[in-house]
């Protein structure tokens, strides 16, 4: 299952760590290629066609935490409890993953996202779903 994230180039790997801060134009990028997602054209406007960000991003503004959980819950394709279900709302997709334990939980929703922390999380999602496929939740 985390094929995906080895497809990426060793010099995208180095760009996102050395990251302290990701666009939403970046993130949507490493996500959808993580969720292995196909895209032609601009990752962004795919993402942000599809709902999968905050109505009022773009592009160069700087991914916030509850954007991008919003993001991966959405191209994972995760499933939520009730409020995030019936919102598909960035601050619910944030509690779902805190919830899931795939944030920490003393965080800020309105943080901004550095590369590392964005890897970290699509590991374990990524490890979440490979639990989910063998049945182990």
């Amino acid at each position: 299952m985390a094929s995906p994230l080895f497809s990426q180039t060793a010099a995208e790997l180095e760009t996102l760590l050395a990251a302290e801060t990701l666009s939403y134009e970046q993130a949507a990028s490493f996500v959808l290629q993580a969720a292995d997602v196909q895209v032609t054209g601009s990752s962004f406007d795919y993402a942000f066609e599809q709902n999968w960000l905050p109505k009022n991003a773009a592009p160069e503004d700087t991914a916030r935490l509850n954007g991008v959980a919003l993001l991966l819950m959405r191209s994972f394709g995760l499933n939520g409890g009730i409020f995030y279900s019936l919102t598909k709302s960035p601050h619910h997709a944030y509690r779902e993953l805190v919830y899931k334990g795939l944030i920490s939980g003393n965080t800020d929703p309105g943080k901004p996202v550095s590369g590392r922390q964005l890897l970290l999380i699509i590991s374990r999602v990524l490890s979440l779903k490979e639990k989910e496929e063998e049945g182990q939740i």
